[in-house]
């Protein structure tokens, strides 16, 4: 069993809630689950911490779910969950991926006898859903939507995920020169497989990892070993010192990418593969990737680039060492506190954020519109900007911004009068996500120009793996951004990774950029690797990040992003 993750038991807390609610049990156990969940969350003491002291005074963590939690620890399954999940058919549980649909959704499908994800793509299609009681036609195409979206997202995991299976392999391949590969390496949104290369053989690999990934077992014809940690695929391969170069390569790169590199060796008459570069029987020394490409006559491509969108453009790309780095992040333009819906106090975030080595912390906590997120009314809004004043006053290095929400005609939830109290703002949509593409454009256009909007929040509104952006022309948004200059955000957490990294590489030249995490509890703002990540993918450099600025530079940004549109 691999190390148990603060995410794993949280998933575990939060599932268990959700199948207890399928199942029509006691609504104060599904709660007990969920309210056990959010405090995980937000708390900040690490795993083996909370392990270590059987979840001694961790608030609403009980003895009962605490004994539960430590088992898991110990034993590799969540009782509570691997009880519910038991009373439930397999499919089920895969209804949970569809967007819009809750445990009591759910449980009225599979009364229905609708009981997976293919299963009711076909009701869906076929008017069954539309018949149910509660449901409707509109709903029913909606679902049809959402199921086909998970679908086709159900192979992959976030980019967080598949990057903590991967550093636990390398913890645990420590001696053989472990390397991440694969998506992880290329600092893809979403992973298929965690993969890691070693300098070793399938005896020195299984020696490390026989009781750290379930199924471990060769893939035939390939140095490669494959096997599952916690659901997720994992492969790692193996080679000797002098063909390490030609292994990292081909499991280091997109399958056209790989495939291109194969074509090139073929016409030179060589052969390539993860088991080194041969020229007929002849095994040639490649310890390096560069070494590979260099017998190939070509350049070597750096890792981020290695996606068919770079094909044209690479070249003229930075290198590597001049691209953005976490290093390079001064502070954080976009965090939320427990003034709205976060778990940490105004002090707390900057101290986790100082910890993290940021300069400086900026708010953006919910505007009034977000009830649901606690957001502030403007009584509380002049409340909690006195209050970051008076922090600002005893030496925090912290800014006063919101985030707040863009109305359905594109107008912000605050007046100008107001907004000139804050520091900076960040404009964000968190509602009517289904308008038509021309008024949604209409509305984001009209917010993207406001003289007083420093920031686009995560533009298309996307979750990785849960829903698209919500249809509009993106460049049209783009566009009013750069003749406004206004920031666009590149959300940093694993489940937003919104704006795309894609959209990102065609706009770099005209637009300035923001790495935040939108960070909900301390832990939140190590999600800035993930932001970063996705900015040295379009080749972004530190000049291109507003967050690279020290906080006194970037309120000298704002007050000429300011003055110029006035």
């Amino acid at each position: 069993m691999a190390e148990v993750t603060r995410k794993a038991l949280v998933s575990a807390l939060k599932s268990t809630a959700d199948l207890l609610d399928v199942l029509g049990e006691e609504p104060f156990r599904a709660q007990a689950y969920r309210s056990a969940a959010r405090s995980l969350e937000a708390l900040d003491t690490d795993v083996p911490t909370l392990l270590a002291s059987g979840f001694a005074g961790v608030p609403k963590v009980g003895k009962g779910i605490a004994a539960e939690l430590l088992a898991y620890a110990e034993g590799g399954s969540f009782g509570p969950l691997e009880d519910a999940a038991s009373q439930v058919p397999a499919g089920v549980l895969g209804l949970f991926r569809v967007r819009g649909l809750g445990p009591k959704k759910i449980r009225a499908l599979w009364d229905a006898g609708i009981d997976s994800l293919e299963g009711l793509r076909e009701a869906a299609r076929d008017g069954r859903v539309a018949a149910l009681k509660g449901f409707g036609a509109k709903s029913a195409g909606t679902i049809l939507e959402a199921v086909e979206f998970a679908l086709g997202a159900q192979d992959r995991q976030h980019l967080s995920t598949g990057q903590a299976v991967v550093e636990s392999l390398l913890a645990r391949l420590d001696g053989l020169d472990p390397r991440p590969a694969g998506d992880v390496r290329r600092g893809l949104e979403t992973v298929r497989t965690a993969r890691v290369t070693v300098t070793g053989t399938a005896d020195d690999v299984r020696a490390r990892l026989e009781h750290a990934v379930e199924d471990l077992a060769p893939l035939e014809g390939k140095p490669l070993l494959a096997g599952r940690v916690d659901g997720v695929p994992v492969e790692v391969g193996y080679a000797s010192a002098e063909v390490r170069g030609a292994l990292d390569l081909m499991l280091g790169g997109s399958t056209a990418y790989r495939e291109s590199l194969r074509t090139e060796a073929r016409a030179k008459g060589l052969d390539l593969s993860g088991r080194g570069l041969k020229h007929g029987d002849t095994l040639l020394p490649t310890p390096t990737e560069a070494d590979v490409t260099r017998e190939l006559g070509l350049p070597l491509r750096p890792a981020e680039y290695r996606e068919p969108e770079h094909d044209a453009v690479w070249e003229t790309l930075p290198p590597p060492e001049d691209l953005v780095t976490v290093a390079d992040i001064k502070g954080m333009l976009h965090t939320h506190s427990v003034w709205s819906d976060g778990a940490a106090t105004l002090p707390e975030m900057v101290t986790a954020a100082q910890a993290l080595g940021h300069a400086y912390l900026g708010t953006g906590d919910h505007s009034r519109a977000a009830s649901y997120a606690n957001g502030l009314s403007l009584e509380r809004l002049r409340a909690y900007v006195a209050e970051i004043r008076a922090l600002q006053g005893a030496g925090l290095p912290i800014l006063a911004g919101a985030e707040v929400d863009i109305l359905a005609d594109g107008s912000l939830d605050y007046p100008d009068e107001d907004l000139l109290t804050l520091d900076y703002v960040v404009a964000s949509v968190h509602s009517h996500f289904t308008l038509d593409p021309a008024r949604q454009t209409e509305r984001l256009v009209r917010a993207a120009s406001h003289p007083l909007v420093t920031i686009l929040g995560h533009p298309t509104g996307r979750l990785r793996l849960r829903r698209p952006g919500y249809a509009l022309d993106l460049d049209a948004v783009l566009e009013a951004c750069a003749a406004n200059s206004t920031v666009v955000e590149i959300n940093a957490n694993p489940y937003r990774l919104d704006l795309d990294w894609r959209d990102v590489l065609r706009w770099r030249e005209r637009l300035t950029f923001a790495i935040n995490t939108d960070a909900h509890v301390p832990g939140g703002l190590g999600d800035t690797r993930y932001g970063v990540a996705m900015a040295r993918k379009a080749g972004l450099t530190p000049a291109g990040v507003v967050n690279t600025l020290s906080q006194a530079e970037f309120l000298t940004f704002v007050d000429r992003q300011r003055a110029a549109r006035r």
